[in-house]
């Protein structure tokens, strides 16, 4: 029981069933020019019905008249974050102004079955209103409502009982009508399959502008943070001044670079609109490998061909997995010896890091989130990174392509 009754206890029903009673002004308005409202017969009313039809079909040919409509089912027709009762769920219902004559083709259906829906409930709203008047009058003595297709006759207070019935039994329709006429509205008001895609566009571009952020992050300050354990940990093991100064240098160069870093993305967090300061490139990658040798790795490097001819993404992207491979090498082997390859050959640009794997450590990047983010990284340039065991080694190879 308490179920039945709870459509009359959310305001969304009343909104409903006023949104319903606002179609039916411009039928009411024709038949006051047009047959009139005294005394209309039954072919009055069905020409009451017709005549706004082409006047709902023409105002749909204005491309705001669907954004008007969608702003009012929006409001009126679905539970908001005001409502006592709040709904979660998405209306389905745009508010972009027609595009396209699909568009306004199911506007135009829509405004039609608006006005027929609003004569209607209008029509049913004055007669149960009517008959409980009626019935309370007729308890009273005095039934004084005419005009009704059922004449109450006769007083007494017998009739006091079924007076409630026909505001109930209106309730009830309106609550229908209401239910009805939302998922009327998310069908003819609903997105277009363009409007869809759009979304879908937004929100995917949205997901990748957080990974790609996440991966920034991740890989800035995870490498910051690799060097800064790395460099503590060997200082507190040499007990030796002049090499706790280089490491204490090294640990505020990294800091400040991952500062910097940290800046330029709630830059872009927080001004969208706003240019993102430059992120460094593949020319710069001597900073990351004079980084790894003050850590006490000794790094071997070898780079051929010429990295300022490589475009800016690919070298963008190519030194941050560089700056991981190296991050994970400090993290799972140590300081040990690091051989890097950086090859910008005629159509791509292949990244080689080889260390040898410390005999009780695990094998590097065999699932973690650095490697998987490299993969990622390589997979959206169209490119490929591979991982594993090459004899007693570890070697992270990157090819991607430089068109």
């Amino acid at each position: 029981m308490p179920g039945l009754l709870l459509p009359f206890t959310r305001a969304v029903t009343y909104t409903r069933w006023l949104h319903l009673l606002v179609g039916a002004i411009v039928p009411f308005v024709c038949a006051m020019i047009y047959p009139g409202l005294s005394s209309p017969s039954p072919a009055d009313w069905l020409l009451i019905a017709a005549v706004p039809v082409p006047l709902g079909l023409g105002a749909a040919m204005a491309p705001s008249v669907r954004r008007a409509e969608g702003l009012q089912a929006r409001l009126m027709l679905f539970s908001g974050p005001h409502a006592r009762v709040r709904s979660e769920e998405d209306p389905g219902v745009s508010v972009a102004p027609s595009a396209s004559w699909s568009d306004r083709a199911r506007t135009g259906a829509w405004l039609v079955l608006r006005l027929e829906a609003g004569l209607a409930v209008a029509l049913l709203t004055g007669q149960l209103m009517a008959l409980s008047l009626s019935l309370a009058g007729a308890a009273a003595g005095d039934p004084g409502v005419g005009d009704l297709l059922l004449d109450v006759s006769g007083t007494g207070w017998a009739y006091a009982l079924p007076a409630p019935v026909p505001v109930l039994v209106l309730l009830g329709v309106a609550a229908g009508a209401g239910a009805l006429m939302a998922r009327a509205a998310r069908r003819l008001l609903g997105p277009s399959a363009k409007e869809r895609l759009a979304e879908l566009e937004e929100r995917t571009e949205r997901l990748l502008e957080r990974n790609r952020i996440a991966r920034e992050l991740h890989d800035s300050l995870g490498h910051a943070l690799t060097l800064a354990v790395v460099q503590a940990g060997a200082a507190r093991a040499a007990a030796d001044p002049e090499f706790t100064g280089r490491a204490l240098e090294t640990i505020e160069e990294a800091g400040r670079a991952a500062l910097e870093d940290l800046e330029r993305v709630l830059v872009v967090l927080r001004e969208p609109a706003r240019p993102a300061a430059a992120r460094p490139a593949l020319d710069e990658a001597d900073r990351l490998l004079e980084s790894a040798r003050s850590s006490g790795a000794r790094v071997d490097a070898e780079v051929t061909g010429p990295l300022e001819l490589v475009p800016g993404p690919v070298s963008r992207e190519g030194y941050r997995m560089l700056q991981e491979a190296l991050t994970n090498v400090l993290r799972h082997a140590g300081p040990v010896p690091v051989g890097v390859r950086i090859a910008v050959e005629e159509a791509r640009l292949r990244l080689e890091v080889r260390n040898p794997l410390a005999p009780t450590a695990p094998v590097t990047g065999a699932g973690g989130g650095g490697l998987r983010g490299i993969r990622e990284r390589a997979a959206l340039l169209g490119g490929e990174a591979r991982a594993g065991r090459d004899g007693g080694q570890w070697l992270l190879r990157v090819d991607l392509p430089l068109r």
